[in-house]
C-alpha cells in the first residue's frame, strides 16, 4: 500500500465587515446615530420612553426590596421544632 497526499485548499473565512465595524463605531458615530434617533422618534416619543425604563427600574427595586424583608420576615418568624428529649440530652 502507497501512502498518498491530498492536498486541500483551505480558507479560513475572515471576519464579516459589519462586525469589524461595530468595534470601531466611536464618539463621532455615537453622536450622529443619537442625532438620527432623536430626529426620527423627536424629543417628546424619547422622553416619554426614558421615563418608562425609570418606572420599570423602580418597580424592580421595589420587588427586590420587598423579596428581601419577606424573607427577613419568614426567618424571623421560624421557630425550633426540635424535640425535647434531645434539647435535655445535648444539656447534659
Amino acid at each position: 500500500m502507497s501512502n498518498v497526499t491530498v492536498k486541500r485548499d483551505v480558507t479560513i473565512p475572515t471576519p464579516q465587515r459589519g462586525i469589524e465595524m461595530l468595534n470601531n463605531i466611536g464618539l463621532p458615530g455615537l453622536l450622529l446615530i443619537a442625532v438620527v434617533v432623536l430626529v426620527l422618534f423627536g424629543r417628546g416619543k424619547i422622553s416619554s420612553l426614558m421615563g418608562e425604563v425609570g418606572k420599570g427600574i423602580t418597580a424592580f427595586k421595589r420587588g427586590v426590596d420587598d423579596g428581601k424583608k419577606e424573607l427577613d420576615d419568614s426567618f424571623a418568624d421560624a421557630r425550633d421544632v426540635t424535640p425535647e428529649s434531645t434539647v435535655d440530652k445535648d444539656k447534659t
